[in-house]
C-alpha cells in the first residue's frame, strides 16, 4: 500500500491590518526567536504618526502554519527619490521567518510592490545574507554585550580601563538617575545639541514622545548629571531580553569626566538586575570612534 505524504502548499504573503499589526503580528514576532526590536509592531504607529511614512508591512505563513514578518516603510525624500525602507531611522529591520523559504517569499513580495510604487532603492538592515542580485553593504556592525546575570561578574569581565572612567566620572561627582517621558526635554536637548554639532540630521522631537507612547513602560531615559544639571542622556527600549539604546549623546564639554562611560555602566547595571540577558549597544560603522566605545565594553 503507497501512503500519500501531503506537501506543504506555497508560502501566503499578504499585507495585514492596522488590527494585525497590534495583534496577530506581535504574536509572531514574539514566537520568532530571531526577532530583534525592529519588528516590534509599535514602529508602524511611531513612524507613520511622527513622520508620515506609509508603511509597507508584510507577513506570511506557509502550510505548516510557520510564520514570519517583514517592516518596512516608503519613504518619499525631496532629494534622492523613493526609497523602500526596512528600517527607517533604526539599526535593524529586514525578514525574520521560520524558514528560508518564509525569508525569500517575503523579500520577493517586497521588491514587487518597491517595483509597484516607483522605489529607486530598497533598503534592508539586517544581518543575514539574503537571496537577493545584490552585493550587502559590510561598513556598518551592530554590536552587543552578553550580560551576565550577576552584577558582580557583569563589573570583573571589563577592561581595566573601563573601570578606570567609570570611577573617574564618579570622583568628579556625576550621577545617573531613571525616568520615562518627563526627562524626554532634558535628554532632547543634549542630543539635538550634540547632534548639530556633529553636523547629523537631528530627530523630531516628536519622535521621542510617540515612541514612549507607543512602548508604554517598556521605554526608558537615562540622565547623567553634574549636580543637578543634565550632562548627557540615553533612551533604552526593552523587546524580549534585550535592552536596546538607540539613541544617545553627551554634551561635548564634559567629555573629559566620562559622562558616557558612567551612562552607560549605570543603564547596563540596571538591565543586568531586570534580567536581561543582552543589552544592544546599536549600530556603529566598522573603526568609528562610536564603534571603539562599544567594544571597550566587550561588545561583539
Amino acid at each position: 500500500m503507497t501512503t500519500a505524504i501531503p506537501t506543504r502548499s506555497e508560502v501566503r504573503v499578504s499585507r495585514p491590518s492596522d488590527a494585525d499589526v497590534d495583534g496577530d503580528w506581535g504574536r509572531a514576532v514574539e514566537a520568532l526567536g530571531a526577532s530583534n526590536l525592529a519588528h516590534a509592531g509599535e514602529w508602524r504607529t511611531v513612524i507613520r504618526k511622527t513622520y508620515g511614512h506609509d508603511p509597507l508591512y508584510l507577513s506570511a505563513e506557509d502550510g505548516d502554519g510557520r510564520r514570519g514578518v517583514l517592516p518596512a516603510f516608503i519613504v518619499r525624500r525631496p532629494v534622492g527619490g523613493t526609497v523602500v525602507s526596512s528600517m527607517p531611522f533604526l539599526d535593524g529591520g529586514g525578514p525574520c521567518g521560520s524558514s528560508a523559504a518564509l525569508v525569500d517569499a517575503l523579500v520577493a513580495r517586497l521588491l514587487d510592490e518597491a517595483r509597484r510604487v516607483g522605489a529607486d532603492a530598497v533598503e534592508l538592515r539586517c544581518a543575514q545574507r539574503l537571496a537577493v542580485d545584490s552585493e550587502p553593504m559590510e561598513h556598518k556592525v551592530n554590536l552587543s554585550l552578553a550580560v551576565p546575570g550577576d552584577v558582580g561578574r557583569l563589573w570583573a569581565r571589563f577592561d581595566g580601563s573601563v573601570r578606570n572612567q567609570i570611577r573617574k566620572a564618579e570622583r568628579a561627582g556625576l550621577s545617573v538617575v531613571f525616568g520615562g517621558a518627563e526627562q524626554l526635554d532634558a535628554f532632547d536637548t543634549i542630543f539635538a545639541t550634540r547632534m548639530r554639532e556633529l553636523g547629523s540630521p537631528v530627530h523630531a522631537r516628536r519622535l521621542f514622545t510617540v515612541v514612549f507612547e507607543a512602548f508604554r513602560d517598556r521605554a526608558r531615559v537615562a540622565l547623567v548629571r553634574k549636580g543637578s544639571s543634565p550632562i548627557g542622556g540615553l533612551i533604552a527600549l526593552a523587546f524580549k531580553d534585550v535592552l536596546t539604546v538607540p539613541w544617545a549623546s553627551c554634551a561635548s564639554a564634559y567629555r573629559s569626566l566620562c559622562p558616557n562611560m558612567l551612562l552607560y555602566w549605570e543603564t547596563i547595571r540596571a538591565g543586568c538586575q531586570e534580567d536581561f540577558r543582552i543589552f544592544d549597544f546599536g549600530r556603529s560603522s566598522r573603526g568609528s570612534g562610536t564603534y571603539r566605545f562599544k567594544r571597550q565594553w566587550g561588545a561583539e
